[in-house]
């Protein structure tokens, strides 16, 4: 199964860039990853194939304690999907048609990042999830 973070724009950030990068090669070694950029929010949607499980980070969704989301990401890859994707919008959020398409839509939690930030924010939570998943010593209780 291949994890695909779908998002809106290129990064600005060098700083953010070298944490997309690090996290992006430790997701490596669990999983097919990468890292797909769209020129708009309208392109999100004709990336997303039959077969696909389409998840929305979105200030209006659930969210989860890293745990919780470890679990979820389980139960998600459980499902069988061919590939896991998700997708993080414009400064406007996502069109009527994204959320009509999306499986799942989840929050990173109350607080407002930066399009930027949100996109490390969630590898890095990303990455806690397979270490959880595989009972390695990155994540603390």
């Amino acid at each position: 199964m291949e994890i695909i973070l779908l998002v809106v724009g290129s990064t600005q950030e060098k700083y953010i860039n070298d944490g997309l990068q690090l996290y992006s090669n430790r997701l490596s070694k669990y999983s097919k990853f990468k890292i797909v950029s769209v020129l708009n929010s309208d392109k999100l949607n004709g990336f997303v194939k039959k077969g696909d499980r389409f998840i929305l980070l979105d200030e209006r969704g659930y969210s989860l304690s890293s745990i919780g989301m470890a679990n979820q990401f389980q139960k998600w890859m459980n499902s069988g999907p061919k590939r896991l994707i998700f997708a993080i919008g414009d400064p406007y959020g996502f069109n009527k048609l994204s959320y009509e398409k999306s499986d799942d839509i989840m929050s990173l939690g109350p607080m407002t990042f930066t399009h930027d930030m949100a996109r490390l924010i969630f590898l890095e939570q990303l990455y806690r999830s397979w270490t959880i998943l595989k009972g390695e010593p990155y994540h603390h209780e």
